[in-house]
């Protein structure tokens, strides 16, 4: 796509049909207490090439997974992406479309679309998945928002193992409505505590929230937690950083999960220093009518031919925004087309095989980690690609020694567990070498040493 500046000309005529002098009288409505009256602080202008040339030594800067070795996750994952994706997303008709809001123009966009609420609901196990969502966060915080809409309770509860970041952005969204957040401990195996649970849990609890697995990477009994949560008639809340992990999963919609969030990056985004991301967003069939965001159905026209339309929106830019269900505003469009795309390519048997890797190379660097010196596992529940490593060392030297070797080698939990202040969270995928795992051992034993 070409960008056309405006002309001198242009921005006079255009200035003269509005009735306007000149383009400072468009801000007359800022006061002037606030206008800034000096030039920006910005260095002088530079040629294209100049400018190519600092960005690509600024970028030299960072360490990613094409510099280093990394065993980094925690909610950002480092996956396979097949190269067809890039092709087909950088196909101008995708670039442009932003919403459909005109279906017979649209047909293609909303296709699109219907493909991922139907892949979605296959992987999930649900009924129902929305035209997706900012991320895996804001889905978390909607499914939150959505329970207690549908219980008219007060109360959630939140497992100590859910992703910090989802955490964080349902404190966010709830922050002036009043509810009562509250953390469920984490038992020895590193999954929910059951027990904690069952005492926190009452008539006024609208949701419990577990992750599938969990930021440790232990796989929850969510079975179990959905009946306890049921009993107490509030609804179970799967979230679901690592969608790869339904690969060999039981879905959660057969566990009795009510609603399903999660974020779909690693089904083909890059990781991209955080963003963006696409959340998915699943519900039961009988909680659609309360479930936020677009709802992409399929039908047929005048002429019989299969045709496409939004079935559900309830945003808050339509007509009777005072009765919204939600403030998302865009669909993540594009990055859905990328999960799509994805999970068309991989097909139902490549997910498996993905997801076999990661459990296979994980298991593996468990396995030799724990007979290093000055380093032990922490949870000995059931684990997918990630786990939790406690060391002797403090943690920062530890992470900043692997660095210098050219390794990533995981995150540091003090700031978001200070119980877990001397642990750090350790991720494999199919894209880490076995070699690279040797190295990352070697490493370790080495400083033990």
């Amino acid at each position: 796509m070409r960008y056309i500046p405006h002309t001198t000309a242009d921005v006079s005529a255009m200035l003269a049909r509005i009735g306007v002098k000149n383009l400072e009288e468009l801000f007359i409505e800022v006061p002037d207490s606030v206008r800034l009256k000096r030039p920006l602080d910005l260095p002088e202008a530079v040629s294209e090439t100049e400018l190519l040339r600092e960005l690509k030594q600024l970028a030299a800067n960072n360490a990613t997974p094409s510099t280093h070795m990394s065993f980094l996750g925690g909610g950002a994952y480092h996956h396979f992406s097949p190269a067809a994706i890039d092709l087909l997303v950088s196909r101008g008709e995708f670039y442009t479309a932003y919403t459909p809001y005109q279906p017979e123009i649209s047909q293609g966009t909303l296709q699109a679309i219907f493909e991922f609420q139907t892949m979605i609901c296959q992987l999930t196990g649900m009924d129902v998945a929305n035209a997706s969502m900012y991320d895996g966060a804001s889905a978390c915080a909607e499914a939150v928002l959505m329970a207690v809409r549908l219980t008219r309770r007060k109360r959630v509860l939140l497992s100590r193992a859910l992703n910090p970041r989802y955490r964080a952005t349902v404190e966010t969204s709830c922050l002036y409505l009043g509810l009562d957040l509250v953390d469920v401990a984490v038992a020895e195996d590193g999954r929910t505590d059951r027990i904690d649970l069952a005492a926190k849990l009452d008539d006024a609890t609208a949701a419990v929230v577990a992750g599938y697995p969990n930021y440790f990477g232990v796989i929850e009994d969510l079975a179990a937690l959905s009946d306890q949560a049921h009993q107490a008639g509030a609804r179970m809340v799967a979230a679901i950083a690592e969608p790869v992990a339904l690969g060999l999963l039981k879905p959660p919609g057969e566990l009795g999960a009510d609603i399903v969030a999660g974020d779909g990056q690693s089904f083909g985004l890059p990781l991209a220093f955080g963003g963006p991301y696409v959340g998915f967003f699943t519900v039961r069939q009988k909680d659609v009518r309360a479930m936020p965001g677009r709802l992409v159905g399929e039908t047929t026209d005048l002429d019989g031919q299969r045709g496409f339309v939004l079935t559900l929106s309830t945003r808050e830019q339509h007509i009777r925004r005072e009765k919204a269900t939600s403030n998302i505003c865009s669909n993540q469009g594009l990055c859905a087309l990328v999960t799509t795309i994805f999970m068309s390519l991989l097909g139902k048997q490549g997910l498996r095989e993905m997801a076999e890797q990661n459990l296979a190379k994980a298991t593996y660097a468990r396995q030799q980690l724990a007979g290093v010196k000055g380093f032990s596992l922490v949870f000995d529940g059931p684990s997918f690609n990630e786990f939790v490593v406690r060391s002797a060392e403090p943690v920062a030297d530890v992470l900043g020694r692997l660095e210098k070797a050219g390794i990533l080698g995981g995150i540091a939990l003090g700031d978001d567990f200070p119980e877990l202040a001397d642990c750090f969270l350790v991720c494999v995928t199919e894209q880490n070498q076995r070699s690279e795992i040797d190295a990352l051992v070697a490493e370790l034993q080495g400083g033990a040493a």
